[in-house]
């Protein structure tokens, strides 16, 4: 009853419109007033839930991409693509792609993706006679890239809710090849549906251009690399990076490109200030939820119920994956990490799922979600982009979304594709 009552409770909630954080909270309250435990439990857990020192790296990886993104980097980064992909068939489709993989590499965060290249590529793409749809899928599919690659937020928050923690060096070089095989998977895609309209293509500015366009772009491009080396060659952790990437984005916006005025700062600091906010208040709420999901012994229900339908790894990982398809339809990406780790993860574990690989397949099952109705947070800001209602993108997304979901099956069922690079660089 009181597993029911937890449930119950969040999802009604959920219908009827509560915000996540608030449903998540009063369904804990609720369970823990039935199962007679303080309340104040509750506040406990909640202080706890944003206790772990690697969370601090959220807020500042936030504020480093805001910084970028306002400093003039994704529009270097955006000229750096166009020259290099733009005269494929539907060019500036596929500018929006290729732009996408460099900007997730700064800004770590799909909505932060769509709303930078989005919001610069999709005006560009109807006043350049690309149908509308066309725009906007493209653009928010290609965001789903940005959950892959280093700094992903979902990443470093999956790490954080895995029991007993997990290498974030690891899970961004698992991230990697992934990401190459959803931006290529997505090109390929996105140059079919592009021939059957009969889109144009870009004139190619020549190869000094490409040049000059990729000596602007490096700065921006670099933030990645000194992401990346840093924490796997064991430099710095992953807190002390993200604040390195406050100093290192500041630096390049203000002495180097000269773009990130006091007005744009100002607005920046307040825009990552709220982004941070949202997410630090799932994130306490969400950990009294999962405080109780292991005092109601649900993790290990969970591994005896799929123990008893399925004895292969591989059915029971396509079931998880089914469960969080559906789901990923009406959670957010965060929460959805915070609730399903402490109960999935001991499944994976249990049919030998390696962590890690397993991490992946989470994260890009629910950022398949983020493009999906009723509640794909990626997918209505770009559809408020392209100003088109959500009905006339959901037509048209299907190439693209199973697109995602092909490179989802082949990553979940091909587990060496995202692990063989992690045990490359141990090695």
């Amino acid at each position: 009853m009181a597993i029911a009552l937890l449930f119950l409770v969040f999802a009604v909630l959920l219908v009827i419109g509560v915000p996540v954080a608030f449903a998540l909270a009063a369904a804990a309250l609720a369970t823990l007033l039935y199962l007679d435990l303080p309340s104040v439990v509750l506040v406990q857990q909640v202080s706890a839930g944003t206790g772990s020192a690697s969370l601090i790296a959220i807020p500042l990886f936030i504020f480093a991409g805001e910084i970028m993104m306002r400093g003039g980097i994704s529009e270097r980064l955006i000229a750096l693509a166009a020259s290099l992909v733009g005269r494929m068939r539907g060019g500036l489709g596929q500018v929006s792609i290729l732009s996408s993989l460099f900007f997730g590499g700064v800004s770590g965060s799909a909505i932060a993706d769509v709303s930078a290249v989005g919001g610069t590529m999709i005006p560009q793409m109807v006043k350049r006679g690309y149908d509308r749809d066309f725009a906007v899928n493209v653009s928010i599919t290609a965001a789903l890239v940005a959950l892959l690659v280093p700094p992903s937020h979902n990443l470093i928050l999956f790490s954080a809710a895995a029991a007993g923690g997990l290498s974030i060096a690891d899970l961004f070089a698992a991230g990697i090849v992934p990401a190459l095989m959803m931006t290529a998977t997505l090109m390929t895609t996105g140059y079919l549906v592009a021939r059957r309209r009969g889109y144009g293509v870009e004139l190619f500015p020549g190869w000094r251009a490409v040049l000059l366009r990729l000596v602007a772009a490096l700065p921006g491009l670099g933030l990645v690399t000194l992401i990346f080396v840093g924490i796997r060659a064991g430099i710095f952790t992953a807190v002390e990076s993200a604040a390195i990437a406050v100093v290192y984005a500041l630096l390049v916006t203000i002495v180097l490109y000269r773009q990130l005025r006091l007005k744009e700062f100002l607005e920046t600091v307040v825009h990552a200030a709220r982004s941070t906010g949202v997410i630090l208040f799932v994130i306490a709420t969400a950990a009294v939820f999962g405080w109780l999901l292991a005092y109601l012994q649900v993790p290990a229900a969970a591994v005896e119920f799929l123990q008893s339908i399925a004895h292969s790894k591989y059915a029971v990982l396509l079931m998880i994956v089914v469960m969080l398809l559906l789901l990923g339809t009406f959670m957010d990406l965060a929460p959805m990490i915070l609730i399903c780790t402490p109960i999935f993860l001991p499944v994976a574990r249990a049919y030998g799922i390696d962590p890690i690989h397993f991490g992946l397949v989470l994260v890009l099952t629910g950022g398949l979600g983020l493009v999906t109705p009723p509640v794909g947070s990626v997918l209505f800001i770009g559809t408020a982009i392209g100003k088109i209602s959500v009905g006339q993108a959901m037509r048209s997304i299907w190439p693209f979304w199973l697109a995602g979901l092909g490179v989802l099956l082949v990553v979940a069922f091909f587990p060496q594709l995202s692990l063989w690079l992690p045990a490359l660089l141990r090695g």
